[in-house]
């Protein structure tokens, strides 16, 4: 059996940035460190965080006055950045920059007195943060049916803005929509959705070309896993999202000579070495790497735990 692993594939930098603050809070200022939601979705990320002294919890009433707190990497709402201020928490905001970026340009668009469109999964933590940071009422739409189902006259000044792990195949045909329903609109140019996604999104449907079969590593509640997925069975390639190497069904790849393996932008690569030695167990392997971009991008640390590295690494 020929395994062929895309590339890139797995963590992206906000991903890495995210876990990174997790880590350096514990070690900075010792056990416990209270997380907000889980920090990536990932099950074996938030345990391997929780056994060093992580708690995760849902909601910050359950964090005792003045712990250390950590807004995950989906972002919250600015009703939770006030109550934390209020019970004065010391927070360590992990939201990745790149949907940062996103509440930035939802409030620009409201500041210009338009409605702001958010395209997205609805209950998803990134779209509830988005939908709490921008002031005033933020339309959620996730189908071009959606959008006919708006209750605005057509020349209403509107903009969008997006969720950054949708598809960009979805995304862009629900944009279409927007712009044919609305004669005064805005929204950030489509390639401004998060690069980790597109390059993602494009490994996978070069994988297609060339596998019998695709194994997407990422968890259940991972909405870039899910949609890494989709664009494998869209490319009329069977294809199953799988946690780790446990949930291998040996029928999937009983028939497959070329199996492709890819992994969410929050699922780290040990979990493909296990999926990969899963497959092994059902007999010898030919594992390759796909020709892809390699990505360079980082994102700096909060101010107090960059000095705290600083000047860990210049003690040492």
């Amino acid at each position: 059996m020929r395994v062929m692993l895309a590339q890139p594939r797995g963590f992206c930098a906000g991903v890495i940035r995210a876990i990174d603050i997790v880590e350096q809070a514990l070690e900075k200022f010792g056990t416990p460190v209270y997380v907000r939601h889980e920090i990536v979705h990932n099950r074996h990320v938030v345990e391997n965080l929780r056994t060093k002294g992580a708690r995760f919890v849902e909601d910050l009433s359950e964090v005792p006055s003045g712990a250390i707190t950590i807004f995950s990497a989906h972002g919250v709402a600015r009703t939770v950045e006030d109550e934390a201020r209020k019970r004065g928490l010391h927070v360590l905001d992990a939201t990745c920059p790149l949907v940062a970026k996103v509440h930035g340009q939802g409030n620009r668009y409201f500041n210009q007195g338009r409605i702001v469109i958010l395209v997205g999964h609805a209950g998803h933590p990134e779209v509830e943060g988005t939908m709490g940071q921008i002031p005033g009422q933020v339309r959620l739409v996730q189908t071009e049916a959606d959008v006919d189902l708006l209750d605005m006259p057509v020349d209403t000044p509107v903009a969008y803005v997006t969720q950054t792990t949708l598809s960009v195949d979805d995304t862009r045909t629900v944009i279409a929509a927007l712009e044919r329903r609305f004669t005064d609109i805005v929204g950030p140019d489509i390639n401004d959705i998060c690069y980790a996604t597109q390059n993602r999104q494009s490994a996978v449907r070069e994988l297609a070309k060339l596998a019998d079969v695709i194994l997407v590593v990422g968890a259940k509640n991972s909405s870039n896993s899910n949609r890494l997925r989709e664009i494998g069975i869209e490319a009329g390639i069977p294809s199953y999202l799988i946690a780790d190497g446990s949930e291998l069904d040996a029928e999937w790849v009983r028939d497959a000579e070329v199996v492709g393996i890819t992994a969410g932008a929050s699922a780290p690569e040990e979990l493909v070495d296990d999926v990969i030695a899963a497959l092994r167990h059902l007999g010898p392997l030919d594992v390759s790497v796909l020709p892809g971009l390699e990505e360079t991008v980082e994102f700096r640390l909060p101010a107090e735990l960059l000095h705290a590295r600083r000047a860990t690494t210049s003690a040492a």
